[in-house]
This record gives C-alpha cells, structure tokens and sequence, in this order.
C-alpha cells in the first residue's frame, strides 16, 4: 500500500474518496436487504413446494391403496420428457425459473388397466412436476445465499475498513498541517524578533 503523504492535495483525495464510500454505502446496504427479503421469500417457496410434494405423496397413500397390489406394472407409466430452465432477474442477480415442463404419460389400454391408473399417472405427472419446481427453488436459494455473502462483505469493507481508514487519514493528514501551520507561525515570530534585534543593534 502506497505512503500517505501528509499534505493539502492528499487531504482533498481523502476526502473525496470518504465522501464516495458514504454515498455509495446506502445502496449497497439496500441491495443487501432487498437480497435478504427475496432470500427469505425463496425460501418460503422450497418450504410450500416440498409441503406440496408432501401432500401429493400422502394422496397417492390415501387414493390409491391399491398401488401395493401386485401384478399392475406402473413402470415407466409417467416420465419427464424434457425441462427448459429460463434466466430472470431478481434485484440484479440472475436466477433460474422453470419456463416449461415436459412431463409424458405412457399410453397404456384402458381395457388392460384397472380404472384407478388414471388417477395414478395424474398423481405421479404432478409429484414429478413438483419435485423439479423443488429441485429449481433450491438452487434459487443457493444463489441468493451467495449474492447476500458477497453484499455483505462489500458493506463491511466499507463500514468496517474503507471509511474508518479515510477518516483516520483525514485526522492525521489534518493534525500535520496544523503542526506545520503552527510551527510556520513560532518560525516566523522567531525570524521577525531576530530580525528586530539585528536591526537595533
């Protein structure tokens, strides 16, 4: 790091500066707390979500008990065909949001099935649908995790490190010139009373 000079022009770039970093401050704690909101929404949402997939589940059990019979080859009755993951911006950070689910029933005949498998292949497309919607919300969290570690870290340089420094600088820059000015002035009275002195001698 490069010396303070302990001068005018240094007191000016010091000051310059600490009136930057207190301008830039506030919306860098903004943003911070904006993240902080849209965090905590996020992880609303992963806590809904994985109560819906709760809730399909405990259907599946309560509707169609008859899964647990034998001989009713369910395999491969409902898959996900194809996701697409689109990139939407949330308080300048970019996140990904499910665009389109792709989610394929097997045909199967209505007359080799029993009837309840209708209700089972609805069951099973909307708990694959939900478990990506899981899936996607996670990950919003983790980035948003992340975003607000970042933030965070640049409102402590500033807070904790980037002004107290230049405050600190400016007081010392500040208590030389004075010494300085100071002593320019006892310099200058010693000067004239030797001067006053020769001149009467």
């Amino acid at each position: 790091m490069a010396r303070l000079q302990l001068n005018k022009s240094s007191l000016a770039r010091q000051q310059t500066q600490l009136k930057s970093y207190e301008r830039f401050l506030p919306s860098l704690d903004l943003k911070r707390q904006q993240l902080m909101a849209e965090r905590a929404k996020a992880r609303d949402e992963v806590a809904r979500l994985e109560e819906e997939v709760s809730a399909l589940a405990q259907q599946v059990g309560a509707k169609l008990p008859m899964l647990a019979q034998q001989g009713v080859d369910l395999d491969g009755l409902v898959e996900l065909k194809d996701y697409r993951v689109k990139e939407v911006n949330v308080v300048g950070v970019k996140m990904p949001a499910l665009d389109r689910i792709e989610v394929a029933v097997r045909p199967y005949s209505l007359l080799a099935k029993p009837h309840w498998v209708d209700a089972a292949a609805q069951l099973l497309h909307d708990m694959i649908e939900a478990r990506l919607r899981v899936k996607v919300a996670e990950e919003r969290v983790k980035i948003f995790d992340k975003a607000v570690a970042t933030i965070t870290q640049r409102v402590n340089l500033f807070e904790k490190v980037l002004i107290p420094r230049a405050k600190a600088n400016i007081k010392k820059i500040r208590i030389y010139l004075s010494d300085e000015q100071m002593q320019a002035v006892v310099r200058s009275k010693i000067s004239k009373r030797k001067h006053a002195r020769e001149a009467l001698s």
